[in-house]
């Protein structure tokens, strides 16, 4: 049995972990954790609030994290200094933070998986593009997600505009070399000339389309994810494997 604590248990993702590992036969659920969630209570299981007094009195062999991204760096300072696995779904980290949690992991010995999208969908979405962009380099991205997300673009539009710039070697101009925004932000972030675009409404919960264009045609991949259920069995697949490693894992795709 693998022993499992889900930081910010409360939350749509973290809450649909905890219904989720209550199903495995593999897994145990010994701890819930949120800082908002002080004597609540999910699917039967009492909430705590401190992440360091939990990890002392459960000791979980893998965290699962998805709360925010201005605290997650510090909960999984704490997590990998414990000596504890972590799968982690929040977003929002520059490269020197994975630098510094790669370095954390391996001090201690432990695993970390950090998974811009633990989607199927979106992991053949990206593998599927990177495909479709040795042939067609001129590639923009929009990527749509519910209101209350906070950092854009996504995590998994990032990942697309880094594999994409792997396959096409670098920057790639495309656009009007004298295009003028009329107001600041229109063409969206540039990253190696690809133009990234974040929509945030109501509705969504999370899509992606990328967009290749060449002489006289279009191509379009797009994927979907209608609710939160799609992103379990990633996750699931996460805490088996990362109590094996030692080191960060960034992509779940590393891991099929």
């Amino acid at each position: 049995m693998i022993n499992i604590l889900v930081n910010g248990a409360l939350g749509r993702m973290g809450s649909e972990v905890v219904r989720t590992v209550l199903q495995e036969k593999d897994m145990n659920l010994v701890g819930c954790v949120d800082i908002h969630g002080a004597e609540k209570m999910v699917e039967g299981h009492l909430v705590e609030e401190d992440l360091q007094n939990a990890l002392d009195k459960y000791k979980p062999q893998v965290v699962v994290d998805f709360t925010r991204p201005d605290v997650v760096m510090n909960n999984l300072k704490i997590i990998l200094s414990n000596g504890v696995h972590a799968v982690v779904g929040t977003t929002g980290f520059t490269t020197e933070n994975l630098q510094e949690l790669d370095d954390l992991a391996k001090n201690n010995k432990v695993g970390i998986l950090v998974a811009p999208n633990f989607a199927m969908g979106a992991i053949l979405m990206m593998k599927i593009a990177c495909e479709v962009a040795k042939y067609f380099p001129q590639v923009e991205i929009i990527e749509m997600h519910h209101d209350k997300k906070l950092d854009a673009p996504s995590g998994t539009a990032i990942l697309t505009a880094q594999k994409l710039a792997e396959v096409r070697g670098g920057y790639v101009a495309q656009g009007h070399p004298e295009e003028v925004e009329k107001l600041s932000g229109a063409r969206g972030n540039n990253y190696e000339g690809m133009h990234i675009h974040s929509v945030r409404l109501p509705g969504f919960v999370a899509s992606q389309e990328i967009i290749f264009g060449s002489a006289g045609e279009t191509l379009k991949i797009r994927n979907d994810s209608i609710n939160r259920e799609c992103y379990m069995p990633g996750v699931m697949l996460g805490c088996r494997a990362m109590i094996s490693k030692i080191g960060l894992v960034y992509g779940l795709d590393k891991l099929l």
